[in-house]
């Protein structure tokens, strides 16, 4: 009995150490993969912990400021890329947008005469290799839904290496809306696959409805999250636009406006789009999962403004198109970044891109990305303004916006926020005001009237460094006096900036 029990209780020893070792080995390589990740991913573009409606990146506290080409940097093989993000760098601008391949543009689409989304035939590359079969409806051989294009990725990874060389952190679209027509040209559509992907409407695709080519979506999505994991510079947004192809509820902007301008209305995007965006982020999340880095995701919610209903805790980043104040007013409260990321329809007037991007920076967002379009295929430098196109952009806006973010990082900025009751009144002038509330006021004051006027101003007793700046030219125009809680405005209809400090 004795032998017997001996054996047993060996043998049971045995088997718990065997648990053990097998139990300590699987901690050790937990650890050494959290180890791991927290080590990669200290410079990742991520939310500041201090104040999550800021963004921080190489352990800097970070604003996006930029005015790019029309995404197609990527996939139009005639687009010197590496001229472009020089470009931007010197302009002082550290953000631009790229699409994926999903969507394209055919020439003279949206009005957009040097269209970069629109490559020529034969300069259209995307994720997936080409077949032997004839027949893309843009020119070339159709697409194999099942192999990768290997020179895609090359170019994608040599132009993430660029930009992150020049601190130009690139949004990711995933996919976009297809606008009716453009859903002919995808790789995804049946007609120019070899895959038989299922004959779907435009409005289907970005749903869980979509058939057969949510399989092919998902294989794309962990694709480029796994390609691209190893890159700081960037974060992922599901889709452009998702409310123009899937809209559940349409309210109207504007009583004095033609009903069927899209400017006229706000779009809500429908609860079926939703649930695929959903999906969509679900799958960011899991690849990254097992990987190294973590990147954003950005929801792209509506044009103008929208109060968020139901945020994805997934989503970081919640974009506007053509956005107001409002959507960062609204929104603030979720403790999330608020962008701009697409601005355009206004005109060729570099005065309104530099005022809504003032306007919304000042209203506590953090990112602000206009759609340039003096930037094309052998232009580069975006040295063009004569181009025709929906919208505007010059040398002279990417500087002055290139000032706009200087301006916020020679300030203690992570420590600001809204302060609407600073300025209880500006007459002849609307005011924005961001502050630390105890010895710091910004106010970007933009004259609506001729004549000059005083800003009505709480500020607690004390001494203060009292400075005009003008927002175009970035010069200290004259210092200024604060009497009795009042300080007058410079003349003068271009917009400026008032920066109060308290003295030590």
């Amino acid at each position: 009995m004795k032998a017997a029990c001996k054996i047993r209780c060996k043998g049971y020893s045995n088997l718990i150490s065997i648990r053990m070792l097998k139990y300590f080995a699987l901690v050790s390589i937990v650890s050494a993969l959290s180890n791991l990740a927290a080590a990669q991913t200290k410079g990742v573009l991520k939310l500041h912990p201090q104040n999550n409606h800021y963004f921080l990146y190489k352990e800097k506290p970070t604003i996006l400021v930029g005015s790019g080409e029309h995404y197609g940097a990527v996939l139009n093989l005639d687009f010197n890329y590496e001229k472009y993000l020089v470009s931007l760098a010197k302009d002082g601008l550290n953000t631009t947008r790229i699409f994926t391949g999903n969507y394209v543009e055919k020439s003279g689409d949206f009005g957009i005469q040097k269209n970069t989304l629109a490559p020529q035939s034969g300069s259209f590359i995307a994720p997936w290799k080409r077949s032997s079969v004839s027949g893309y409806t843009l020119g070339g051989n159709k697409f194999d839904l099942e192999k990768w294009d290997e020179a895609y990725f090359k170019r994608l990874k040599d132009f993430m290496t660029k930009a992150g060389s020049k601190g130009i952190i690139v949004e990711i679209t995933l996919f976009s809306s297809y606008y009716g027509k453009g859903w002919e040209n995808s790789p995804l559509n049946h007609l120019n696959n070899i895959n038989k992907t299922d004959s779907i409407p435009a409005v289907a695709v970005n749903t869980l409805k979509n058939k057969n080519v949510i399989k092919f979506q998902e294989k794309f999505v962990r694709k480029i999250v796994r390609e691209l994991n190893n890159f700081d510079n960037l974060y992922f947004e599901i889709q452009n636009e998702p409310w123009a192809e899937f809209s559940e509820t349409v309210i109207r902007r504007d009583d004095y406006g033609d009903e069927k301008d899209w400017r006229s209305t706000f779009q809500v995007v429908s609860k079926t789009s939703n649930e695929w965006q959903k999906t969509v982020a679900s799958w960011i999340k899991d690849e990254e999962r097992i990987l190294p880095n973590r990147h954003l995701i950005s929801q792209n919610i509506s044009n103008f403004h929208y109060p968020i209903t139901n945020p994805d805790p997934n989503v970081s980043i919640f974009n506007f198109h053509y956005a107001l104040p409002e959507a960062v007013k609204e929104n603030y409260y979720l403790n999330k970044v608020i962008g701009f990321n697409e601005t355009g329809f206004a005109g060729k007037t570099d005065a309104t891109y530099r005022k809504q991007a003032w306007r919304f920076l000042m209203s506590g967002g953090a990112l602000f990305n206009h759609l340039d379009y003096s930037f094309a295929v052998e232009g580069e430098g975006g040295q063009d303004t004569v181009y025709k196109a929906p919208g505007g952009g010059s040398p002279t806006l990417r500087n002055e916006l290139g000032f706009l973010k200087r301006f916020f990082e020679s300030k203690n900025f992570i420590n600001f926020q809204p302060d609407n009751n600073f300025v209880p009144s500006s007459p002849g002038a609307v005011a924005l005001t961001l502050s630390n509330t105890t010895d710091t006021w910004i106010v970007y004051v933009e004259p609506v009237a001729p004549n000059s006027s005083s800003l009505t101003l709480n500020l607690p007793k004390g001494k203060y460094q009292v400075d005009w700046v003008d927002a175009a030219s970035g010069k200290t125009s004259e210092l200024g006096i604060i009497t009795n809680n009042q300080v007058a405005v410079p003349a003068g209809l271009n917009d400026k900036v008032l920066f109060i400090r308290l003295k030590e």
